[in-house]
């Protein structure tokens, strides 16, 4: 399963994609995230369903400064990479 996910709130400068990093690499998920700059995160998460399910569920909190208003989800294809990277800030 992979799915493509914005993230909006208070998500930028708040140790949100450091987070995400930690957290879907503990679930072992491949993907990615990036700051966009619009102020939104996005990542990608790709893997077991159950650990897709319950990265999204995690997102919705975030990290403890994070003020997270809502969720955009796309399924996406699954990247071809392994691991979980931190990209550049994206348009």
């Amino acid at each position: 399963m992979a799915i493509r996910v914005i993230i909006r709130g208070r998500v930028q400068g708040v140790g949100y994609r450091a987070w995400t990093a930690r957290e879907a690499q503990a679930r072992g998920l491949n993907g990615w995230v990036r700051n966009r700059r619009d102020g939104t995160v996005e990542s990608l998460f790709a893997g077991e369903a159950d650990a897709v399910r319950h990265m999204l569920s995690a997102c919705r909190a975030g990290p403890s400064f994070a003020q997270v208003t809502g969720l955009e989800e796309t399924p996406a294809e699954d990247p071809e990479a392994r691991g979980f990277q931190t990209l550049p800030t994206a348009d």
